[in-house]
């Protein structure tokens, strides 16, 4: 493979091309415009045609057009020696930076970035966009890392429980019983809730979420999450409440299983955090051209510096959620993910321990047009 040339020499002989193209277009204008109008110049001066004198004059005039020809081009290569140098100095320096930059971020180091140069706006882009580009990829690689370190934590428990077991077995002081059934159940169950999730969440993150969009009410939405979770909220004793008449005849635009599951996973994370003898509330309103679907309980809160993570994958924010291992910790990232394929928001707010949460969901609403909806009429619930 032949080296390829430095950037001063293409550009010296970029220069030099050009000089030289400019050069052989004046030597021939020179050539075969110049004396023919010269010639005729001198006749109208009153010299003799053949004459001496008129052959003289056409002689030195040549001559000089070929000296300033000449010297022009010597001085003209010497501008343009020096405007080339001058030029590969400006971009060489901030163009070795880069590739200074480049190299180290190929050895792992991904905090790497570079300064604006003030060498030119493209110059200055394309740092802006290196620094862009790692800051990605070091966010990606920190996600890496959470993300094994996050696998290794979920997947201890339940893997250590079913080799907990099967060494019972093996070794014969633990019989196969309806508890040893239960146990392991629960864990394997774990496991293929984990790889699920963690399936879910990575096609979400990376906007491979399918939507198969239809015009619901939003009433029937908040009845249908409602009946589906109700049994488990009485079991635990915590009171639902869901409001189908907070925006009537209000539709939306949406995937009915998507926005399902974002509600059930806002509902089995409000009763998680909320206390027998609690309350969880589900309604929507429409404050503008949005509709907002609120999940609010009265529950444990959230302190202020964990309002920032609790859409992150696997984050758990309190004690309480460690007791409850039902969830992997996906749920809400899950969810934000999908509102935000339906070009929405998904929120969270609290006023702190003890205070209950809020997570709110902002949908744009749907155009007046026939519904296509098969759920229920909206009721209360």
């Amino acid at each position: 493979m032949p080296r390829p040339q430095r950037l001063s020499s293409r550009l010296m002989l970029a220069q030099v091309s050009v000089l030289v193209a400019s050069i052989l277009t004046a030597g021939l204008v020179a050539l075969f415009v110049g004396p023919p109008l010269f010639h005729q110049h001198l006749l109208k001066a009153g010299h003799a045609e053949h004459s001496p004198e008129l052959a003289h004059i056409e002689e030195a005039y040549r001559d000089a057009s070929v000296v300033s020809l000449g010297v022009a081009l010597i001085i003209a290569l010497l501008c343009a020696g020096a405007v080339t140098w001058y030029v590969t100095r400006r971009l060489q320096a901030p163009l070795a930076v880069l590739a200074d930059a480049a190299r180290e971020l190929s050895r792992g180091h991904l905090a790497t970035r570079v300064a604006p140069t003030g060498s030119g706006a493209e110059l200055d882009a394309l740092g802006a966009a290196f620094n862009l580009m790692a800051a990605q990829l070091e966010q990606t690689e920190d996600t890496r890392q959470r993300l094994l370190s996050d696998l290794a934590h979920e997947m201890r428990t339940p893997v250590t429980t079913i080799k907990l077991c099967s060494e019972g077995l093996r070794e014969g002081f633990r019989t196969w019983d309806a508890q040893t059934d239960r146990v392991l159940t629960e864990a394997t169950d774990r496991l293929s809730r984990l790889s699920e999730d963690i399936d879910e969440v990575s096609r979400a993150q990376e906007g491979r979420i399918s939507l198969e969009r239809d015009l619901v009410l939003v009433g029937d939405l908040i009845w249908s999450a409602g009946q589906s979770q109700r049994e488990a909220f009485t079991r635990k004793g915590v009171n639902l409440v869901a409001d189908t008449e907070g925006a009537p005849g209000v539709r939306l635009e949406v995937d009915r299983q998507r926005m399902g599951q974002v509600l059930d996973n806002l509902l089995r994370n409000a009763l998680r955090h909320t206390p027998a003898g609690g309350t969880v509330r589900l309604f929507a309103r429409q404050p503008s051209d949005e509709v907002e679907i609120v999940v609010a309980d009265t529950g444990e809160g959230l302190e202020p510096g964990q309002l920032p993570h609790v859409f992150e994958r696997f984050y758990r924010g309190d004690t309480a959620r460690d007791r409850d291992r039902a969830g992997s910790g996906v749920g809400l990232t899950v969810s934000r993910a999908i509102v935000d394929a339906h070009g929405g928001g998904l929120t969270a707010a609290s006023d702190g321990p003890g205070k209950g949460a809020t997570f709110t969901i902002a949908l744009p609403s749907a155009p007046h047009s026939p519904l296509t909806s098969s759920a229920p009429e909206p009721r209360d619930s």
